[in-house]
């Protein structure tokens, strides 16, 4: 054990400090959908994580950060998921059933395999109803519904796997629509109209809670192997729930449902965010012993050794909007709850204190955004590690300089990139130096300058895009900027805060990583070492990269665009988001020359 975080068994996350080990780690971050094996039917399957931990192995790494692996129905936004109990069947491995006997099936099973492959950067998600389809056959045929370890499994999720399976079979019955448009006895939760529908659909109910069972068999047996190679799983445990889940349905009274969560407006959403799943009646939530928060961290805790609490300041407050504000308003006309900043350090620390107390995962905060100062206290008074991404922790403010891995919270997981943002890699080339189209113009607009007129006088448009703008050269000095807005320094701060921490950013970035020279025409693979090494070297206690960034030591990813290397766009809905695939079987991550690479860099940071 190291006496520098010997600190952390004085915090309210002591035992699960130990149980862990308190020592510096290397990990990768990977969703499920993003990887596959030679084995994979179209999409990745949790015994597929198996041969991640090898190669975790392999690298000297001995985290696996998942994003959030819930039941998303046919809509695949992870963090708006129908339940946050229920995994998703479309990562069952069909080959690997638990008591079942999948040779007459074999047939079926190689023609889905073809319809589906797994060649594309793109996941094709029609593969979940296909495979649901072959599922409901097997389990017709053979699906064990008297088996011992099934109606164990059910009777010890009861909290919640009955109503997640009704509800799966009222949506197909109502033909997929919300449960708030049912007729009212479903709608309602009346009790005979429900005990009727149930006997009505016995077997498509078991079919659900089947289908669950598998996959807890399938999960926890990975765990178990995970563990035994000495490899911990991180799970993502979304803060929000779908409006239209499960949970929502089966506890109407926990939710407050005449309003949509959120975020207020910033620098770069001008109209906020307008979310759409409903905030928490806390306050109903504690008169019930916060039985719903326990159970999810109860039944998470079978499957992750650790997990990431999901916008950790919403803990404290979040931002909520009546349903009855126009949509085009987006998240303007909100309020924060609670709305009296005094509660706010006490409801956090209430929420912070039950899950700590009702599991032994280690939490993780993802801590970003406009932070509430309560949140610093909160974590350093529990022993919780927060986040620091290496392009964000600079001396805004001042030099705009970026901060050498030393400076960063020893507490804290230290990442080059989030699946929120480009790769570096993609972040070098087009956004690096940049500001946002939208933001800029918002700006100007707000400040009465025309932004048409200015928009060609400071930024170079043949080196722009993406919607980012890439500022001149000759516009380095804040004389120059002022003399093209018109406007004096105090009229127009925010635009010379962007300047400041934007026109010199790629500058910054090569002398933070060390190098005295001008980049040559081929460096991206030695950017990305350094800035890699320099992230495992920071004072952070885990260092966890995107599955991306690692491989950009090598030239497996060469051939695709650096954006679309990206995982999701906040603020947007398209076919992209949450579809990325790495182009390499998993049995090949082993026989590339980056592996090697990898596995020096976290011996040489002592990261193994």
């Amino acid at each position: 054990m190291s006496n520098e975080y010997e600190f952390l068994l004085g915090g309210g996350c002591q035992n699960h400090w130990k149980k862990i080990g308190i020592k510096k780690r290397s990990g990768l971050i990977a969703p499920l959908f993003s990887i596959y094996s030679k084995q994979t039917i179209g999409i990745g399957e949790i015994p597929d994580l198996k041969l991640l931990v090898d190669w975790c192995r392999q690298t000297n790494q001995s985290i696996i950060q998942l994003l959030p692996m819930n039941d998303v129905g046919f809509e695949f936004r992870p963090y708006d998921a129908q339940s946050t109990f229920a995994l998703d069947p479309m990562y069952l491995s069909l080959e690997q059933l638990a008591h079942f006997e999948i040779k007459p099936f074999q047939n079926q099973i190689q023609t889905l395999r073809k319809k589906f492959p797994t060649q594309g950067i793109r996941v094709d998600y029609g593969i979940k109803k296909a495979k649901l389809e072959l599922l409901w056959t097997m389990f017709q045929k053979g699906g064990q519904k008297n088996s011992t370890r099934l109606r164990k499994f059910v009777s010890a999720n009861a909290y919640w796997l009955n109503d997640y399976a009704l509800f799966k079979v009222l949506k197909e019955t109502h033909e997929n629509a919300g449960w708030q448009d049912w007729p009212e006895p479903f709608k309602y939760r009346e009790t005979n109209a429900l005990k009727e529908f149930e006997g009505e659909n016995a077997d498509r109910i078991e079919f659900h809670e089947w289908l669950q069972w598998q996959l807890f068999e399938q999960f926890k047996e990975t765990k178990q192997f995970a563990a035994s190679q000495g490899v911990l799983l991180l799970g993502d445990l979304p803060f929000l729930v779908s409006r239209d889940s499960a949970d929502v349905w089966a506890h109407q009274n926990y939710f407050k449902l005449d309003l949509s969560s959120g975020a207020p407006p910033d620098l770069y959403f001008s109209q906020g965010q307008r979310w759409g799943m409903p905030p928490y009646r806390w306050d109903e939530i504690e008169a019930h012993g916060f039985d719903y928060l326990i159970q999810k961290l109860k039944y998470a805790e079978n499957f992750y050794d650790l997990f990431r609490i999901d916008h950790f300041v919403g803990i404290f407050r979040l931002w909520t909007i009546a349903l009855s504000e126009p949509a085009e308003s987006g998240g303007l006309n909100g309020s924060f709850d609670p709305q009296d900043e005094k509660l706010w350090e006490d409801h956090g620390r209430k929420l912070v204190n039950v899950m700590k107390s009702n599991t032994t995962m280690l939490p993780c905060a993802e801590d970003l955004g406009v932070i509430p100062e309560c949140s610093f206290r909160v974590l350093a008074e529990f022993g919780i590690p927060g986040i620091d991404i290496q392009r964000w922790v600079r001396d805004w403010g001042k030099t705009y300089n970026f901060k050498s891995g030393s400076e960063y919270r020893k507490n804290s997981v230290t990442t080059v990139s989030t699946h929120d943002m480009l790769p570096l890699v993609g972040w070098w080339i087009h956004e690096a130096g940049t500001v946002d189209e939208a933001l800029i113009e918002r700006l100007c607009t707000s400040k009465g300058i025309h932004f048409e007129t200015v928009k060609p006088q400071l930024f170079d448009l043949e080196k722009s895009g993406y919607k980012r703008l890439r500022w001149k050269s000759e516009i380095s000095n804040i004389d120059v900027l002022l003399g093209i807005l018109g406007k004096r320094s105090e009229e127009v701060w925010e635009i010379i805060d962007l300047h400041k921490s934007s026109f010199d950013e790629r500058e910054k970035f090569w002398q933070f990583l060390g190098f005295k020279n001008a980049p040559s025409n081929d460096y991206m693979a030695l950017l990305a070492k350094q800035a890699l090494q320099n992230a495992q070297a920071s004072a952070s206690i885990f260092s966890i990269q995107l599955l991306q960034d690692w491989l950009s030591l090598g030239d497996s990813l060469a051939n695709i665009s650096p954006c679309d290397l990206r995982i999701n766009y906040p603020g947007t809905m398209t076919d992209t988001n949450w579809s990325f695939r790495i182009p390499i079987a998993l049995e090949d991550l082993k026989k590339l020359k980056v592996s090697n690479a990898i596995r020096d860099i976290n011996l040489q940071s002592g990261r193994c």
